[in-house]
């Protein structure tokens, strides 16, 4: 297999797009609040910034293109390593690529790091303690797993590590998803991924 070499690069599609692209990975346990959060980022970029998005989470994926796949370690594995191929995939358009996947082995996400440059894999570790997580249990999951009905649950019987050193870290059992997600977008502008409509408006200006 030969690859072919674009004509377009992929600094042409961001700068068409207006921001750079990057990969926002969002990770933690069931219940900490990673998909919830990632939908007001997401909702705040396209508002408020114009921003070229797309949202992958891990129930929405398992439906199609990892519908074949398990919850062993093995097949976990796999299911992560399929959705960072398609990250970058979705990088290389230009995108702001959004994911919510509990994606529990370290291993595994510096696997997904790798595939991109430097500073453009932007690992968000959100966490929360596992007795609020189960707590809060919105699909009733972790109720499954300590009944035995569920088995290779992480945090129940499936190890969860930590990130050792993420980009952004956000405490869900003390901050509001509001909160979380401006702490998102406050990261994505001092590292001048994203500029505000009136900075844009004003270069804009300055180039025509």
């Amino acid at each position: 297999i030969i690859p072919h070499n674009h004509t377009v690069s992929i600094q042409e599609r961001g700068q068409i797009k207006g921001h750079q692209p990057v990969i926002l990975w969002f990770t933690g346990l069931s219940g900490s609040g990673k998909s919830t959060i990632a939908n007001i980022v997401e909702a705040s970029l396209l508002e408020n910034f114009n921003a070229h998005t797309t949202l992958l989470d891990g129930d929405n994926i398992r439906t199609g293109l990892n519908n074949d796949l398990v919850f062993s370690l093995t097949d976990r594995k796999e299911n992560i390593r399929r959705i960072g191929e398609v990250c970058k995939l979705f990088y290389e358009a230009g995108l702001i690529v959004i994911t919510a996947f509990i994606s529990p082995l370290l291993e595994d996400r510096v696997t997904v790091r790798n595939l991109l440059p430097q500073g453009h894999f932007i690992e968000i570790f959100v966490d929360c303690p596992l007795e609020m997580c189960e707590g809060r249990d919105p699909k009733g999951l972790y109720k499954k797993a300590r009944a035995g009905e569920i088995s290779n649950f992480t945090g129940i019987d499936s190890v969860y590590e930590n990130p050792q050193n993420p980009e952004i870290f956000l405490d869900t059992s003390k901050q509001t998803a509001q909160a979380c997600s401006q702490q998102v977008i406050e990261y994505l502008l001092q590292k001048k991924i994203i500029e505000s409509k009136e900075a844009a408006n004003r270069q804009d200006q300055k180039n025509g």
